[in-house]
């Protein structure tokens, strides 16, 4: 007999599990944030997922409603909008409601019903609207001077005094450079490089703080500390950031909104009754490094107590741009710690740390010392024999002046008063290790440095695992390089660069988007593209820009970033705005292509960049991409219900995929050009090769990896496109086979040489290009979800409504595990290989369907709980098709 106590808790828990509901709605967004602060959009973007992991489980009908009384909504009342019950399985939903009124919280409250017809509420979200108008600005902006090469960073101060009770208190700034704000000497959040870059001269971002919690009754002060990053660039470098039409001196604005119980509010904003000093930090680049010199510091600067009367007036400037917009996206952050896993001492005032691995970031130095001590912290990813810091892989375009700003240098000079630290407020760098040296001797161990690994910081939304280690390794490698490129818009590599070039950014984008929730940073980094646009269509090569590269290293193979991103965003996430929103630019892109290649092909593009041998022409990858970009902008043409320019780029697109075909491909050969990598694998990834041709240009390409020994030849291009071309038509095993190598050239060769991140160049001895950290190769990420794992939107019904499932169990893994977070929840496909056959999972989330395709044995079938499964649809070669609902499965194939 079970004791009563046993008995009564299993009939409590049976009682709360039998009032939980079997459908939940949860993972409530609104523009793809939770619970954001600041939006500035009226019709902000609704987003949720089910929790219902029945076999089956969907959404029959939804009901929203949106109120600025948390209360009131709780018991039923909306005073915003209040949809009807929709028969719909949608999951995402666009504000439609009164009109939305700035600095104001609303609250939305969201009712599904299930499979069966039964409704479960969500519990309350919430998100908050910022200035909405550029008129509710009251701050005004300031600086300190108008010299833009004035070396210190400017402190800025205002005191005032509180005399009613709180009930919140938001901070909108926004600043042409970057900022950290204090108030009461606390800084306000755990941001990192605010406002992110962009065209500084036409759009300037704000951000919305809450600080409440900071502020107090009486006397309150606010501290500003600015920083110059790319609005006033003094390092010189090949792009001439230094020269752009924007640079001044950095200035702010700013407005702290008070609202108190009684109801009413209060603002203390930027103006002239503000107070500037110089810092200590007596230089900053966000190309190089940073320079601080303790000695200078005033404590207190940023506490009510400081007195400031030695302080000078501020000056009134004007707005960089007329278009100051809230910053709706993930931020840069710290985001993760990394000791130093070694100090090697070269003499008494050398040492160099070791990080043990290659990340983005900065590092953050304690020590103690005299007073005048000037240390030195060169960071760089490699090091040469004698133990010493190497940049010459990473400094090759710098271009400066005198040697005052060393490159990855930051300089530390101290204020002997014990223990002392230093972080740079405005500066990050890519590196391994630091080579500490002093002009003092100084007692220093590995518990002096620590390196913060600092990037834009989305939420993970992927996982891979396998029986490879040097897989498991490589995929790990891929994801460091993407986030240690990821500062608010994607770059190339976090030290000798830090551009936003496009070429690395749309050949990355699906490693990202299975990896990453970076909706919000593409989002962003678009309209840095619209930003950019010329009239005529012309984009630059990379993004934002001082002016360089609108006559260099753009084209279609690169600056298809104005189509790839918003179609892979839009299959991703099924959120159609992203189109929308580009549909214009993507278009005058187009029609720029055809104005100047009025014949089909195109020779504007840089090539298949960095290949490892064979060359392809230029005429001929750019002219596929030209041909991709066509068809994007004819699909979008037809999503967003524009008949005539649907008709007009599908007729474009045929045009130019048969002048393609009719110059390059040789029918009775099956042969592209030379039949090289990069010229098989492209036509076939991309869908210019004839349907009744693909098998034959599939064997040629299978032909010709085998003949170049299973290793890759490709540059950049080549690599989007080889390993898909392989697995997408019956070559998945030799797909498997070129990314697992381990000689060179590969990315296994990287990962068996010590990379922990991907690099620039197939050769790691290479004299030039030979980045440590770049994510220009990094389809190999997105490939193992694809392929091994198995995993695809369906264009037909995106985001992830229905999941293309295609699993190539290949040989050489014995188990394999692909992962993604989608909008619907997460999507699993695992395998592992036994004795009497594979064993497949899948997790199908709810009101999601998925659609399996096997490629099959003869005599081999699919097997749960002891059946056989029907296939929909065998085809030839034994290929079968399944329908799969919502739920987990455990599948046997034998």
């Amino acid at each position: 007999m079970k004791p009563l106590l046993t008995i009564f808790l299993t009939l409590q828990l049976g009682a709360v599990m039998a009032q939980k509901p079997a459908c939940v709605p949860t993972g409530l967004q609104c523009e793809h944030l939770v619970n954001p602060l600041g939006l500035d959009t009226p019709a902000p973007r609704f987003s949720w997922r089910l929790d219902d992991s029945r076999r089956g489980a969907r959404q029959t009908a939804w009901q929203l409603a949106v109120g600025t009384d948390s209360a009131a909504l709780a018991g039923g009342k909306a005073d915003s909008w209040q949809t009807a019950k929709t028969a719909t399985n949608q999951g995402l939903v666009t504000y439609q409601g009164s009109s939305l009124k700035p600095f104001t919280t609303y609250f939305w409250r969201l009712t599904v019903w299930d499979k069966d017809g039964k409704p479960a509420s969500s519990a309350i979200a919430r998100f908050e609207t910022g200035m909405m108008q550029q008129k509710n600005w009251l701050g005004a902006w300031i600086s300190d001077v108008n010299n833009v090469d004035l070396k210190p960073a400017p402190y800025f101060r205002k005191g005032f005094t509180v005399t009613k009770k709180i009930r919140s208190a938001r901070a909108y700034i926004a600043a042409g450079g970057l900022y950290e704000l204090y108030i009461n000497g606390e800084k306000t959040g755990n941001h990192r490089l605010d406002p992110m870059y962009t065209r500084f001269d036409r759009r300037t971002l704000y951000v919305t703080y809450d600080v409440t919690k900071q502020l107090q009754t009486g006397k309150n002060a606010i501290g500003v500390l600015l920083g110059n990053g790319w609005y006033n660039h003094q390092s010189t470098a090949v792009w001439y950031f230094h020269q752009a039409p924007w640079r001044a001196r950095p200035t702010f604005c700013l407005d702290l909104r008070i609202t108190y119980d009684d109801g009413t509010t209060e603002t203390i904003a930027s103006g002239k009754d503000w107070k500037t000093a110089l810092s200590p930090v007596i230089f900053n680049s966000i190309y190089t490094a940073e320079h601080y010199d303790a000695r200078l510091e005033q404590p207190g600067w940023n506490t009510a107590s400081f007195d400031d009367a030695t302080w000078k007036n501020v000056l009134l400037r004007a707005a960089p741009s007329t278009n100051v917009v809230a910053q709706a996206m993930h931020p840069v952050r710290n985001v993760e710690a990394i000791p130093a896993r070694q100090m090697r001492r070269i003499n008494d005032t050398t040492v160099v740390f070791d990080l043990g691995r290659t990340i983005s970031g900065v590092s953050q130095f304690r020590v103690s010392g005299p007073a005048g001590t000037v240390i030195r912290l060169k960071h760089g990813e490699r090091v040469y024999p004698t133990g010493l810091v190497d940049m010459s892989n990473i400094d090759v375009h710098y271009r400066p002046t005198d040697k005052s700003d060393p490159f990855q240098t930051d300089i530390f000079i101290l204020n002997g008063k014990g223990d002392e630290q230093f972080m740079p407020h405005f500066n990050y760098k890519g590196f391994q290790y630091v080579e500490v040296t002093s002009n003092k001797p100084l007692t220093l161990s590995e518990k002096n440095l620590t390196g913060y690994f600092m990037h834009s910081d989305v939420p993970p939304a992927g996982l891979v695992s396998s029986s490879s280690e040097t897989i498991n390794k490589l995929w790990w490698a891929t994801n460091n390089s993407y986030l240690s490129n990821l500062f608010g818009y994607p770059t190339d590599c976090p030290q000798r660069e830090k551009n936003g070039w496009t070429g690395d950014a749309h050949i990355a984008v699906e490693t990202g988007l299975y990896g990453f929730d970076g909706i919000t940073i593409y989002e962003k980094w678009l309209a840095d593209h619209r930003d950019e646009q010329q009239p005529n269509g012309v984009l630059p090569s990379i993004i934002p820009t001082g002016g360089w590269g609108y006559e260099w290293g753009n084209g279609p193979d690169w600056t298809s970033t104005i189509t790839l991103i918003p179609w892979n965003v839009y299959l991703f996430y099924g959120d159609s705005k992203i189109l929308a929103d580009n549909y214009e630019a993507m278009k005058r892109y187009v029609d720029r292509i055809t104005a100047i290649s009025p014949n089909g092909l195109t020779t504007w593009g840089l090539g298949d960049w960095v290949p490892v041998k064979s060359k392809t022409p230029v005429e001929f990858t750019s002219s596929v991409y030209y041909f991709t970009d066509a068809s994007i902008v004819a699909k979008a043409a037809k999503i967003l219900g524009k008949q005539a320019d649907f008709v007009a780029y599908t007729a474009l697109a045929n045009k130019i995929k048969n002048a393609v075909n009719a110059k390059y491909y040789h029918p009775e050969t099956g042969l592209y050009g030379q039949g090289v990598q990069t010229e098989l694998s492209v036509p076939l990834h991309w869908g210019i090769v004839p349907d009744d041709q693909k098998s034959k240009v599939a064997a040629n390409l299978a032909k010709r990896v085998q003949a170049d020994n299973t290793h890759l030849d490709v540059g950049l291009l080549g690599t989007k496109s080889i390993l898909n071309a392989l697995s997408e038509n019956g070559y998945a095993d030799i797909a498997y086979q070129v990314a697992s190598q381990e000689t060179y050239p590969s990315w296994g060769w990287w990962i068996k040489n010590g990379a922990t991140t991907l690099y620039e160049n197939w050769p790691i001895d290479a004299k030039s290009d030979i980045s440590m950290n770049h994510i220009m190769f990094g389809e190999i990420g997105a490939w193992l979800y694809k392929a091994p794992g198995g995993i695809k939107p369906d264009p037909e019904q995106p985001g992830f409504r229905n999941i293309l499932l295609e699993p190539h169990f290949v040989k050489g893994l014995n188990q394999f595990e692909a992962a993604h977070e989608g909008p619907n929840g997460l999507i699993k496909s695992a395998w592992s290989r036994g004795s009497d056959g594979i064993t497949y999972s899948v997790v199908v989330p709810a009101n999601s369907g998925a659609t399996l395709t096997l490629h099959l044995s003869p005599g081999q079938q699919l097997w749960e709980n002891g059946q056989v499964v029907k296939p929909l649809q065998t085809t030839s070669g034994n290929t079968a098709r399944y329908t799969l609902q919502a739920g987990s499965y455990s599948f046997s194939i034998r």
